[in-house]
């Protein structure tokens, strides 16, 4: 929010700072920042034309076709990670078990680390292709790439000694080496998490993104025969999911990197520049991750604690069916929140903060109607939802009485996310972080302690105090998205997009004032290739 009171302000001129299309990519461009003389400026109400029905018509659009790829491509992870539990099945109770455990641990330790330290990068790309700053897009890309390669080192520490840990915590010996057996067998697969993801999110910047569902498709089609080749024929057991699972995560990975090198005009090569101006990324980057952690962590923390309930086995099974349906429910309003990012990022970055707030507006409002569409498949699938997953009386009961309260915080999820979106495309990922920590660990954690231990409300108290985390994070995200200054967020974005001589994003606080204008002169000469 734009303030008064705030010592620093970044604003430019943008007659000044022309924008050269990306097209055209013959030219230098040095950025200049001088700063004047504090100039005491009106801080200007926000004036936005009304919204207009053909205008939402045509934001849908723009929106739903950017997100349904990228809910493909979710669908079809989504189906390999069924499809590897099922082989784990098939090979035994001790193997699932170790291969849950293993992917658990993974998950907490490894991909959702990953997965948060890349969306650190999204507002940079998305702003950068707005603003066409296409070296800018190119070097952020090899910037996290490079970062994230370098945060595998003590994840892969971690997951070499996991035999160490899971016997701190007195694991079954047995269980704990085939976890072993599965990190190490795995641990290819965080080189390729750390290309992946920041080339998804590269991709997905700039409007691309079917490339991605046939890449992800490719490696799912794969999936299925390697895993018969090499758990079924060859017999290499939990060793051999692992590998099949590294082997189409590297199928998917090579055919996105021969369409970024070949096909694209705002690929550069890497050169030694990419190992410089990391600051604004990993400023970006952590409180990103923090984000995504918070919330990931909060269902593994769930399964521990239905461990303390009073029959625990049965409480377990059930939670995993939820989880695993919720993920299911998950992939569109995330979906929907990456692409509500995109169009948020590259609208500001492009100096349009009127279109920036109205994709902003119209993404809420899907969001609204999937989490109400969410809430009714779940309340109506009630009676036969669990019986896909098993036959035990005990376990049926137990989610078709909490899969109501699935649909509630669906319904609090869904605006959520996607208003985490909204942020994330404004570079704030530190406010989404904020907002996670209160809504989840400050507020649910002690709901759902209180009522499944102190109250007894056991298996349902917890999910109630899931249910009074959602509502609150969604109420907080709503309140952040409502009462943002979007042309505060646009000098912002030109800021963040303006890069100095190296290459180097400049990141502006999210607080400013109008009083210490800065001026971003572009300096662009034709002889030179960028």
């Amino acid at each position: 929010m734009c303030n008064s009171n705030t010592t620093h302000n970044f604003t430019t001129i943008s007659k000044i700072d022309q924008k050269p299309s990306i097209s055209s990519q013959k030219s230098t461009q040095t950025h200049l920042f001088i700063d004047l003389l504090s100039l005491p400026q009106e801080n200007p109400k926000q004036i936005h034309e009304k919204i207009t029905a053909s205008q939402i018509i045509q934001e849908s659009r723009e929106v739903f076709k950017l997100a349904f790829p990228i809910a493909l491509t979710a669908l079809t992870f989504y189906s390999r990670s069924i499809l590897s539990m099922l082989f784990l099945g098939h090979l035994g109770d001790t193997e699932l078990a170790a291969g849950s455990l293993a992917i658990a641990f993974a998950n907490i330790t490894g991909y959702s680390v990953l997965s948060g330290l890349a969306l650190g990068m999204e507002p940079l790309c998305s702003q950068a292709f707005g603003a066409q700053r296409p070296k800018l897009l190119s070097l952020t890309l090899q910037r996290s790439v490079v970062f994230l390669l370098s945060c595998c080192l003590p994840i892969t520490f971690l997951w070499v000694n996991i035999s160490h840990i899971l016997l701190y915590l007195h694991q079954d010996p047995n269980i704990t080496r085939l976890a072993h057996t599965y990190l190490v067998f795995s641990l290819p697969d965080l080189i390729t998490n750390s290309l992946f993801h920041p080339i998804r999110i590269y991709l997905r910047a700039q409007g691309i993104t079917y490339p991605l569902t046939l890449a992800s498709l490719a490696g799912t089609v794969l999936h299925l025969p390697l895993n018969y080749l090499l758990v079924s024929l060859l017999q290499l057991g939990v060793a051999g999911v692992a590998i099949a699972s590294a082997t189409s995560n590297v199928a998917a990975l090579v055919a996105l990197v021969f369409y970024v090198v070949h096909d694209k005009p705002t690929w550069t090569k890497p050169s030694l520049e990419c190992l410089t101006g990391w600051m604004p990324l990993v400023r970006l980057a952590a409180p990103s991750c923090v984000s995504v952690c918070l919330e990931w962590w909060w269902y593994e923390i769930m399964i521990l604690l239905c461990g303390l309930l009073v029959d625990p086995k049965a409480t377990v099974a059930s939670m995993g069916i939820l989880i695993q349906t919720t993920a299911f429910l998950y992939v569109f309003p995330s979906s929907l929140s990456f692409a509500v990012s995109t169009r948020v990022g590259n609208e500001l970055g492009a100096n349009r903060p009127d279109k920036a707030r109205l994709s902003a507006t119209v993404s809420i409002f899907l969001a609204g109607l999937m989490g109400l569409s969410a809430m009714v498949f779940a309340t109506t699938m009630r009676n036969s939802w669990a019986k896909m997953f098993t036959y035990d009386v005990r376990i049926i009961e137990l989610t078709s009485t909490v899969l109501p309260i699935l649909g509630l915080c669906e319904l609090g999820n869904c605006p959520q996310t996607v208003g985490c979106g909204v942020v994330r495309g404004t570079a704030r990922p530190t406010t989404a972080a904020n907002v996670n920590l209160g809504a989840f660990y400050l507020v649910g954690m002690p709901v759902a302690v209180g009522l499944g231990f102190w109250i007894g409300l056991g298996f349902v108290g917890l999910w109630v105090g899931l249910l009074a985390a959602q509502v609150c994070c969604a109420g907080l995200m709503l309140y952040v998205v409502g009462t943002t200054n979007w042309d505060c967020q646009a000098m912002r974005a030109k800021v963040l997009t303006c890069t100095g001589c190296g290459g180097n994003p400049v990141l502006p606080d999210s607080n400013y004032v109008d009083k210490e204008p800065l001026i971003c002169v572009m300096v662009t000469s034709s002889n030179a290739d960028t």
